[in-house]
C-alpha cells in the first residue's frame, strides 16, 4: 500500500464531489452557493491564497465575491462590510483573510460574522459547538486532517492520538474532532515533559507547532500515521528557500505507516474543505438537504 498520503489528489476528488453537488443543488432548488472573501492589505502570501480561493470557488460552480481593502482600512469600515455580507442572501460563506493590519482587532472581526456564514469555523459559537460535540462549522485545516486520517484508517475508535501544538486554529480543533471519533487524545506543547516519549506512543501523530522539521524519526512509533500541518520556509546550502513541514520527512518516512508530505499533503485540503463548508451552509441556510 502507498505510504505517502497524496493530499493534492484527495483535494481534487473532494472538489469534484462539491462541484457535482453544487450543480445538483442549482438544478433541484435554484440555489447557487456564494463565498465572500475579504482581504485587507497587500500581504503577498495572502494575495496568492485569496486568488486561489476565488479561482477554485468558480471552478466548482459557486459564486465568488472578493473584497480587497487597503491596509489603512478602519475597524469600523471592515465591520460595516461584514454586516453588509451578513445580510446578503447570495452570500452563504464569509471568510476574512488573516492576519489583519495591527489597527484591527481580529477577534472582534471574526465574531461579527454570522455564525451560519463563518465557513472558517472560528466564531465562538462554532468553536463552542465543536468542543461539546454539537453540529456546527468545523475549521477547514482540521477537517481536512480528519478526512485524510479516516480515509486511511477507517474506524478510529481506541486509537491513541497525539497532537503536537495547541493553537486555536489547528491543535485544539483537531483534538476535539479525534475525541469525537473515540480516540484517546493527548495535546502536547512547548511545556510538555518528555515530548519525544509522548509522540512515540501515538498511533496517530499530528504535528502543528510551526517549527521546521522538529519531529524526528526516533520520535515516531513504527507504523504510525503522521499528519504534518506545518509549512516552514528554510534556506538551503545554495542560498535558496524551500518548504518543509514540522516533521523531518527524511527520517520519519521510513518509520511511519502513513505520512503526509510538505508540500502536497494537508495544504491542498484547506481550500477544498472551505468549498465543502460553503456548500453545507448554503443548504443549511436555505433549509434544503445536501444533494447525494
Amino acid at each position: 500500500m502507498e505510504k505517502i498520503i497524496d493530499g493534492k489528489a484527495f483535494a481534487e476528488r473532494l472538489r469534484a464531489d462539491v462541484g457535482t453537488k453544487v450543480a445538483a443543488l442549482k438544478a433541484r432548488d435554484g440555489v447557487v452557493p456564494g463565498l465572500a472573501v475579504v482581504l485587507v492589505g497587500e500581504d503577498p502570501a495572502s494575495q496568492v491564497y485569496v486568488r486561489n480561493k476565488g479561482k477554485q470557488t468558480v471552478e466548482v460552480g459557486m459564486q465568488s465575491f472578493e473584497h480587497k481593502l487597503p491596509d489603512t482600512t478602519s475597524q469600523e469600515d471592515l465591520m460595516q462590510l461584514i454586516d453588509q455580507l451578513n445580510g446578503d442572501d447570495s452570500v452563504h460563506g464569509i471568510l476574512v483573510q488573516l492576519p489583519l493590519p495591527k489597527q484591527i482587532d481580529e477577534k472582534s472581526v471574526i465574531n461579527r460574522i454570522n455564525p451560519d456564514k463563518d465557513v472558517d469555523g472560528f466564531h465562538l459559537d462554532n468553536v463552542g459547538r465543536l468542543s461539546i460535540g454539537e453540529e456546527g462549522i468545523v475549521p477547514c485545516t482540521p477537517l481536512g486532517c480528519l478526512m485524510m486520517i479516516k480515509d486511511q484508517l477507517g474506524d478510529l475508535s481506541g486509537k491513541h492520538a497525539v497532537i503536537v501544538g495547541r493553537s486555536n486554529i489547528v491543535g485544539k480543533p483537531v483534538a476535539a474532532l479525534l475525541l469525537q471519533e473515540n480516540c484517546t487524545v493527548v495535546i502536547t506543547h512547548s511545556r510538555t515533559v518528555n515530548l519525544e516519549e509522548e509522540c512515540r506512543r501515538a498511533d496517530i501523530l499530528v504535528a502543528a507547532v510551526g517549527r521546521a522539521e522538529m519531529v524526528k524519526g526516533d520520535w515516531v512509533k513504527p507504523g504510525a500515521t503522521v499528519i504534518d500541518v506545518g509549512i516552514n520556509r528554510i534556506e538551503t546550502d545554495e542560498g535558496k528557500t524551500r518548504l518543509v513541514g514540522d516533521v523531518d520527512f527524511a527520517s520519519v518516512e521510513p518509520v511511519a505507516g502513513k505520512i503526509t508530505p510538505v508540500p502536497g499533503g494537508v495544504g491542498p485540503m484547506t481550500i477544498a474543505c472551505l468549498l465543502h463548508n460553503t456548500l453545507q451552509q448554503a443548504c443549511r441556510i436555505n433549509n434544503v438537504a445536501v444533494p447525494e
